[in-house]
């Protein structure tokens, strides 16, 4: 059965089959309710716009069998607050979650600036076909059909996302990270990537969704 994809603000979105739910980085730029409904949530790394323990608390709330896999970063935060129901992955980690078969991929946050240091990051492969990458311009070693791709960060520029396009070679790309990208902006990307990367490119507007 065919994945639908319901993009969320910012870097969060939520998948649906077979009646149940994954929910990717219901972070702090993210609707409060993002992950409410969640059978399953994923968190890819440490830093706000991807990770909220209010966010996180209103989805286990609204689900008591909801669970969230995550990095050890994460896990470390929010384990003692939800016992028995997060999960710590990490690079090369394989299992199921909610009917999902996620692959992990990826340690390392982009570097914003060599000043900074760097924090642990993952992305997820979803039942082999769709890859979020959190924040990183990881490349799976796996081939991606869908691959949800951060457009604008503090830590990229359309060259870089142009080429990741290219180097991942998904069937189509879908933005996310794009709370920054201003409606100005917008047409541009979308030009750019969309003639250069050699890939479908697709922008949802937060609330839409897509059949994968």
């Amino acid at each position: 059965m065919s994945l639908k994809l319901t993009k969320k603000s910012h870097a969060c979105v939520r998948l649906h089959k077979d009646g149940r739910t994954l929910v990717i980085d219901p972070g702090a730029f993210s609707e409060r309710d993002a992950a409410v409904g969640a059978d399953a949530i994923l968190v890819t790394h440490e830093h706000p716009d991807h990770f909220d323990e209010e966010r996180l608390r209103a989805g286990l709330e609204a689900n008591p069998g909801a669970e969230i896999w995550t990095l050890r970063s994460v896990a470390g935060k929010i384990s003692g607050a939800f016992p028995g129901r997060v999960h710590t992955v990490g690079h090369g980690d394989a299992f199921e979650a909610a009917g999902f078969d996620l692959q992990v991929h990826g340690e390392l946050h982009a570097v914003i600036h060599p000043d900074i240091p760097r924090i642990t990051n993952i992305g997820f492969l979803v039942d082999g076909s769709l890859f979020h990458p959190g924040d990183a311009l990881t490349v799976p070693e796996h081939p991606v059909d869908t691959l949800m791709l951060p457009v604008m960060a503090p830590w990229n520029k359309i060259s870089e996302v142009i080429e990741y396009v290219r180097e991942v070679k998904p069937r189509r790309a879908i933005d996310i990270h794009d709370a920054l990208l201003t409606d100005l902006a917008r047409p541009i990307y979308d030009s750019q990537i969309g003639s250069l990367g050699g890939a479908e490119h697709t922008r949802l507007t937060p609330g839409d969704s897509t059949q994968l």
